[in-house]
This record gives structure tokens, sequence and C-alpha cells, in this order.
């Protein structure tokens, strides 16, 4: 198969719809990043980490992150690509270090879709218990075990798969739908629970110098920023947008939102669970929050608004991860299948059912930690790590093509290269002493959550796979990205014709 990129001027050569506006970039950006599932589960595991100072981690993280946001929107405003920080990163710092964000961006979003695939199972068989229905025939429910939450989860995984390749538009306009009804439930129990929590609140929530240890902050900063994590999915539809700065008001619209609504969560849930009750009811802390604050069948609706999340934020995370794939594909760094475009959708069909493939065999082989609640705290840990570690190179890519303003216009330097630096600098080193920290908590490997060889391995064997990977594109493929460092134009007249 020749696998020759086709010419700017080739007709064959793949182009994206542009069928979205902001709100729809909103909706994917938003279902991406999971509020209601962050809120329902990551802030059980961020308090089981860094006690009742959950609104001060929250607003901490969000600082480095902002600034990530702010690279991103800047990037995005000069050379707008599927393959964002990928593209951007392989430019202006080098190729190598391009590939390892885009690859790392593949396989944590293919990881985080293999744990909310079983998060949407709980949810479904907390629901179904709730419905008075505890056993089929003669196996008992159990919403803790994954075995029972994967084999459920995988089947709502490829009914979202299916709805994505028809086409981004129908998959935002779900989404958006699924958002109003969970945000509904979220402020509405949240500002309930602030209210009448029996908990005093407390300032001494927002003061991150009160955290337990220095390793207990990093951890908290790294498990915050995987709340966040999914703003940049704004960027990766901005082939799709019809107008060039709609992609930048998406992701930076969503990311202040998150914001107010984890702050509020985080209140919320300490004024009406105590610290021991928030850490310890892993994936089931927000029906267990519902139920303290109503009776049924009004306790059923957070659980209810999670199921959604989750099934709004298994769309949302193959949307991205298909055309992040497509733009490496579009540039010989990835197999040709990823970017194949669907005549009929004007999707990457191909590469998107890939996605969900790929999502379901790992699912399956998580199977061997038996515990939702371990699995889910392995994966956040893991792709944590991962994702300062993209962000910190976007941004630092940022610092670098835009130093020049350093000289020519501090007040826009403050914003494209100052913040940008410092978040990138900050996110390195959490990771890194998070990583060093897993590593000398343990003597030995062992496949558990609470071993800190295997949370360290999981994010490693992320990264050095991408090497091995992009030795192939380099050497075998002949991919001229690794020349270069720049990825297909997006821009071309060819891209910016719409698919009929």
């Amino acid at each position: 198969m020749n696998d020759r990129p086709p010419a700017a001027d080739d007709p064959a050569r793949p182009a994206l719809r542009r069928s979205l506006g902001v709100l729809d970039g909103v909706a994917v950006a938003a279902s991406s990043t999971a509020a209601t599932t962050s809120i329902g589960i990551g802030l059980g595991v961020t308090a089981g980490v860094v006690g009742p100072h959950l609104p001060a981690i929250m607003l901490l993280a969000f600082l480095p992150v902002l600034g990530i946001a702010g690279a991103y929107a800047r990037l995005d405003r000069v050379e707008p690509n599927a393959g964002n920080g990928y593209v951007w990163v392989g430019r202006s710092l080098s190729p190598w270090l391009g590939f390892t964000v885009g690859w790392v961006n593949l396989v944590a979003s293919v990881a985080f879709l293999a744990y909310t695939t079983a998060v949407t199972g709980s949810a479904l068989l907390q629901l179904a218990g709730l419905a008075g229905l505890h056993r089929i025939g003669p196996l008992g429910l159990d919403p803790d075990s994954t075995a029972q939450t994967t084999a459920v989860g995988v089947l709502v995984l490829a009914a979202v798969t299916v709805t994505a390749v028809t086409g981004v538009r129908t998959a935002a306009r779900l989404q958006t739908w699924l958002l109003v009804f969970e945000y509904a439930v979220l402020l509405g129990f949240c500002g309930y629970g602030v209210v009448t929590g029996p908990h005093p609140f407390r300032l001494s929530w927002f003061d991150p110098f009160a955290v337990p240890s220095a390793t207990a902050l990093a951890q908290g900063l790294l498990l915050a920023v995987f709340c966040y994590w999914g703003f940049e999915a704004a960027f990766t539809v901005t082939e799709e947008v019809r107008a060039p700065r709609d992609a930048s008001r998406a992701g930076l619209i969503t990311l202040v939102t998150m914001l107010g609504l984890f702050l509020l969560g985080s209140v919320a849930f300490q004024r009406v669970l105590s610290g021991p009750e928030l850490a310890g009811h892993g994936a089931r802390g927000l029906a267990y929050y519902g139920d303290r604050l109503a009776g049924q069948p009004l306790a059923a609706l957070p659980l209810v608004a999670l199921m959604f999340s989750a099934v709004a934020s298994l769309q949302a995370g193959v949307i991205p991860t298909a055309r992040g794939a497509f733009a490496m594909s579009r540039d010989r760094t990835l197999g040709p299948v990823w970017s194949r475009v669907s005549a009929r959708y004007g999707t990457p069909a191909a590469g998107t059912l890939l996605i969900g493939a790929l999502a379901l065999t790992v699912a399956v082989g998580a199977l061997v930690i038996p515990r939702l609640a371990d699995l889910i705290t392995a994966t956040v840990n893991a792709v944590g790590i991962v994702v300062a570690l993209s962000y910190a190179l976007t941004a630092l890519a940022a610092a670098v093509r835009f130093r020049s303003l350093l000289r020519t216009d501090r007040r826009q330097a403050l914003r494209a290269v100052v913040s940008p630096a410092l978040g990138a600098l900050a996110l390195l080193a959490l990771g890194g002493y998070l990583g060093w920290s897993f590593y000398t908590s343990a003597d030995h490997l062992e496949v558990s959550a609470d071993n800190g060889w295997f949370l360290l391995l999981m994010p490693l064997v992320m990264i050095v796979s991408g090497f091995f990977v992009a030795g192939w594109a380099k050497w075998v493929r002949k991919s001229p990205y690794f020349t270069t460092g720049a990825g297909t134009d997006a821009d071309s007249p060819k891209l910016l014709t719409s698919s009929n």
C-alpha cells in the first residue's frame, strides 16, 4: 500500500466537515471533562489524598491549567489543527516530543475510556439496584465488581462509538441535552448541600499549606489536573468549527465553568459528608451524597446524572481521540486507516471504531484489578502524570514559538509566554516529584493501586511505548513529520472544503 501523503491539491486528501459552532465545542469539551463524573468520583479519590482541602487543591490546580489553556488558544489561533499539541510541539520543540504528546494523549484517552466504561456500568447497576433488581438468575449484581461493571459498560461504549461515527454534530447535540440535565441536578443538589449540610464551613478548606505532606499536595494537584483534563477537546474539533476562534472560546468557557462546578461540589460534599464518608465511597460517592440529602426517588437523580455524564464523556472521549489519530495518520506517523474519512458522515469513521475497539480491549484487560475503586485510583494516577507531561510540553511550545513577544509586546508575552512557561514548569515538577515518590514508596512490583512501582509503571509504559511507534513511523513509514516537525496544514483549501 502506498502511504505517500496526498498533495494539497489532491481531491482524495482527507477533509473533515465544518459543522460546529461555539456551543457545540463547549458541549464536546464539557462532556470530555465530565464535571459530574469528576465531582462524583474524582473528589472522593482526591479527598483520600489531601483530606478536607479539596477547594484549595481545585483552585491551585486551576492556575497552571489556565496558563496551559492560554497556550492552546494562542497556538490554535495561528495554526488550527486537529492534532493540536502533537503538531505545535513537533514544530516548536522536537518532532519526537511532538509525537510523544500525540501518542500519550491517544493512550491516556483509551485508558480513560476503559475506566469510564466501568464507571458507566457501575452507575447502571446502582440504578438497577434502586429499581429492585439485585439479581439476574443466579448472579448477584455488584456495582463494585470490575467484571460486572465492565460487561455492562462495554455495551454503552459500543453504542456511543457508533453515534460518534455518524457525525460530531449529532454527538454534540446529544451531549448538550445530557449536560443540561447533569448541570441542573448538580447545581440543585450541590446548592442545597451548601445551604443545609450539617458540617460547618471552614476557611481552612481553602488553605493548601494545611495539606498533610508535600507528596499528598503533589498527588492531589495532579488528580485535580486530571479533573480539568478534557477542556482541550474543543481544540481537537478545530477543523470542524465554522468560525476560526470558536474552538478557543469553547475551551476557555469550559475551563472556567469547570472551576465553578468543582468549587461548588467540593464545598457541598464537605458540608454534607464527613472525610471518611467522602473518601470511602469511590464510584458510589455521588449516590451516597444524594441519599444523605433526599429520599427516593429524588435521591436517584444524582446517580442518573452520573450515568449521563459517564455516557457523554465516553462519547466525548472517542471523538477527540479519533481526531488526534486522524491528524497523526495524515502525516504518516500512524497508519492510513486512521485518516479514512467517511464520504457519508464526513468523520474519521474507521479510526473512531478502532478507538472504541481499543478501549474495549483495555477495559477487558483491566479485569486483573478486581475492585472498581482500585481500578479508578490506578488509572487516574497514571493518566494524571501523562496529561501533566502533555500539557507541559504544549505550553513550552507556545513559550518558545512566541518568545519574540518578550521584546515587542510585554502584555501579550505574559499570556503567550510567561504564564504557559510557569504552568509547564509547575506540572513537570509535580509529575517528577510524584513519580519519585511512587518509586521510593515500594520495594517490589505488584498489580495493586497501593503499589508505588505499579503506579509508576503505568505512565512509563504509556510514554516509552510511543518511542517504538515513533521509530517505526520515522524509519519504516518515512514520515516527513520527523524531518520538518510540521503537521499537515489544516488550513489548506482542500481541508476547508465541506464534504457532502
